[in-house]
């Protein structure tokens, strides 16, 4: 089986072990579906909870993207960011799907500016960090 399904069956799987003390939480995020790229902005997070929280992002791909941000955020709320990346602004709805400390993992819920926005600047990001030797 291959593709996405695949992907997620083999995430799941690697959850059970993980559980079972056969894997470490590292060997689960290595294995993400799309490529990350470090990306270090601000970012802005608007939450129904929580209000307006500022952060700063870690890294992007082109399904999410994940920031440090110093206010608890409740994980699976849908929130809107705003942040700007070379290609221009982006203000999109993300589910926050992940918690590690103070650093969270934000997947995104809309694919407008994925094809305008968030793809070119994985692109270029992949070309510099390739080129920089951070691949």
């Amino acid at each position: 089986m291959t593709g996405p399904i695949a992907i997620w069956l083999e995430l799941f799987e690697l959850k059970e072990d993980a559980q079972d003390g056969g894997y470490k939480v590292s060997d689960l995020i290595d294995r993400r579906y799309q490529p990350r790229f470090k990306l270090e902005v601000e970012i802005t997070i608007h939450s129904k909870s929580c209000g307006t929280v500022k952060g700063r992002t870690v890294d992007i791909s082109e399904s999410g993207i994940s920031a440090i941000v110093a206010l608890e955020l409740p994980v699976s709320e849908m929130v809107e960011l705003d942040f700007t990346l070379p290609f221009g602004h982006v203000a999109m709805y993300a589910v926050t799907r992940q918690r590690n400390a103070f650093r969270y993992g934000f997947q995104f819920a809309e694919s407008n500016f994925t094809d305008e926005i968030i793809r070119p600047t994985c692109r270029v990001l992949a070309m510099q960090q390739y080129v920089s030797g951070g691949i």
